[in-house]
C-alpha cells in the first residue's frame, strides 16, 4: 500500500534543525513494515540524517564554509546574498531522504535525527511531501 500526505514545517531561520518529532507527528500510522519517502519542495533548503544528541553537531555544520556568499561570478543575485548559495547548497544536501519503517515507526540509529537543513536566512514553512511504502 502507499500513502502520501503533504504538510508544511513551521517557519525557521538559516540553521540545521531537528525535525524528527515534527515529522512524526504530520505522519499518518505508518506500516508494520516498509519506507517513508521524505522530499522538501523547495531549491534553497535541503534535508537530511545526522547525529541528534549533541546541539554542537548543528553549529559545527553552519559554520562549514563549502559555499560562500557575495561571491563576483554569481548572476543570480536579486533574491538577495543567501539566495544562490541557498541554490547551491540544496544541490550538495539533497531534497530527499528514503528512511527504513519497522514496527510501524521509523527505524533510526541511536544517534540520528531528521534535519531541516535552511538555508536560507528566513523562509516561510517549507512543504513536505511524505510517501509511506509498505
Amino acid at each position: 500500500m502507499i500513502r502520501q500526505i503533504e504538510f508544511t514545517l513551521r517557519p525557521r531561520s538559516r540553521g540545521f534543525h531537528p525535525i524528527t518529532d515534527e515529522i512524526e507527528a504530520n505522519l499518518p500510522p505508518l506500516p508494520a513494515a516498509g519506507l517513508l519517502h521524505l522530499f522538501i519542495k523547495h531549491t534553497s533548503a535541503g534535508l537530511t540524517l545526522n547525529e541528534n544528541a549533541d546541539p554542537d553537531v548543528r553549529t559545527d555544520l553552519e559554520a562549514i564554509r563549502l559555499v560562500r556568499e557575495r561571491e563576483a561570478y554569481y548572476i543570480h543575485t536579486y533574491e538577495g546574498d543567501d539566495d544562490m548559495p541557498a541554490h547551491a547548497k540544496s544541490t550538495l544536501v539533497g531534497t530527499a531522504l528514503t528512511l527504513p519503517v519497522s514496527r510501524g515507526r521509523i527505524n533510526l540509529g541511536t544517534w540520528q535525527g531528521i534535519y531541516l537543513c535552511e538555508f536560507r536566512n528566513r523562509a516561510a514553512g517549507r512543504r513536505i511531501v511524505a510517501t509511506g511504502v509498505g
